[in-house]
């Protein structure tokens, strides 16, 4: 049976996603799920889509604000658009999105089974009622504006909806998995995350099954009008009820990266990999031009977003340090290093396809070495490392939504 797997503040951000990141984000997402789905297939895929840490990750992985609920959108819309073109070789749709987009899902997942033989009337029902629980059943202030629904072409599924609570500018992000669902109204959550704000109504918890089935005998015996005479006699009262922690994913207000926010070791540990097998196993095995350091550290990030288990990404804003983030934090978004990032992983991706599995095994190595390296290697402060990326920004093709970074020459004159 499918469980809750945790909680996590989503602070609330406004503005887009610019162009010129939107563009990447999908190139980027479609090639690290190739390489997913290749190594471990579409079911390891869609369990890291319902894990809230990993879709965290791979939201900053891509450039995001690696603490905002804007990545839920973002990663989603990137997906969507990357994945299309490569739906019958992998066997992913992507459906819904946010605000009207949510409601085309039920229609989308009819016609993707009307391609591929599932039953979309079926799946159509269970987004229904997975809105439905989300948006009724749960009643914690929060209200659904995103729903997004990834299917295989078996039928297994994966949904990720958002809610938002405008007065306490937060959002609550809810996972769910096929895998093992048997109901939908008996703890069928894979993860909620969100605010602790004090106590909810969720009824479709397991522990709530007596308040179910006494709801449904008072409406039967008492009627609609004498439960709302009986709900205004005892209106303000209040009942407290020991609630069960969960583990909790804390994503704070700030926006910069703090030394707080990243497991240092992790990162000396990324960092020190790339250094050791980058020049071995990508300058002269993939042989893509213009492919330095940076680009390999970068690399090594995306590395364990494809390979590393749960337990690795409690700490999403280590994995900004890759491509940055488009309101420059924790540095603009790298350009130059991103694309390089794509045009490896592409590269490593069709030479798997035909057989030829060198340049993704390097991938592995490097991950498995940065695992390795963490537990002793030593390096400079998360400070000193970022503060070296924003004075090479600009040589790095450095972009966020307030233009094209300049010179620190320039910008000292």
């Amino acid at each position: 049976m499918a469980q809750r797997s945790g909680s996590a503040n989503l602070p609330l951000h406004g503005g887009r996603v610019p162009p010129w990141l939107a563009t990447r984000m999908s190139k980027l997402g479609a090639v690290i799920t190739q390489a997913i789905v290749h190594h471990y297939g579409r079911d390891e895929f869609l369990r890291r889509l319902a894990h809230p840490f990993w879709f965290q990750s791979f939201g900053a992985v891509m450039g995001m604000d690696w603490h905002s609920s804007g990545i839920t959108t973002s990663v989603l819309g990137a997906l969507k658009r990357g994945l299309k073109p490569l739906e019958g070789e992998l066997g992913l749709h992507v459906c819904g999105g946010r605000g009207k987009h949510s409601r085309l899902t039920p229609g989308e997942l009819v016609a993707v089974g009307d391609r591929t033989g599932f039953d979309g009337a079926a799946l159509a029902q269970a987004s229904r009622l997975v809105a439905k629980v989300d948006s009724a059943a749960v009643q914690d202030g929060y209200d659904l504006y995103l729903h997004g629904f990834i299917v295989t072409d078996d039928g297994k599924w994966t949904v990720v909806q958002q809610g938002m609570n405008g007065d306490a500018r937060q959002a609550r992000r809810y996972h769910w998995l096929s895998e093992g669902l048997s109901s939908f109204v008996n703890a069928p959550h894979a993860a909620i995350e969100g605010r602790g704000a004090g106590e909810i109504v969720n009824l479709v918890d397991a522990r709530a099954r007596a308040s179910r089935n006494g709801q449904l005998s008072l409406l039967n015996d008492w009627g609609p009008d004498r439960i709302t005479a009986e709900l205004g006699r005892i209106e303000g009262r209040t009942v407290e009820r020991a609630q069960t922690l969960l583990p909790h994913l804390d994503l704070p207000d700030h926006h910069d990266v703090r030394a707080g926010d990243v497991m240092l070791k992790r990162l000396h540990g990324n960092l020190a990999a790339a250094a050791e097998q980058g020049p071995k196993d990508f300058q002269d095995l993939l042989l893509v031009p213009g492919v330095g350091a940076r680009t390999v550290r970068a690399l090594a990030l995306v590395a364990e977003v494809v390979h590393g288990a749960p337990c690795r990404f409690s700490d999403p804003a280590r994995f900004s340090v890759a491509h940055g983030g488009k309101d420059r934090h924790p540095f603009p978004v790298p350009t130059v290093v991103y694309d390089k990032t794509i045009s490896v992983l592409k590269q490593a991706v069709r030479s798997a396809k035909l057989g030829r599995e060198e340049e993704l095994a390097a991938l592995r190595r490097l991950d498995d070495r940065a695992r390795h390296l963490e537990h002793y290697v030593k390096g400079p402060a998360l400070e000193t490392i970022l503060a070296e990326e924003r004075a090479k920004s600009s040589s790095y093709g450095g972009r966020s939504v307030f233009g094209w970074e300049k010179p620190a020459a320039e910008d000292a004159a």
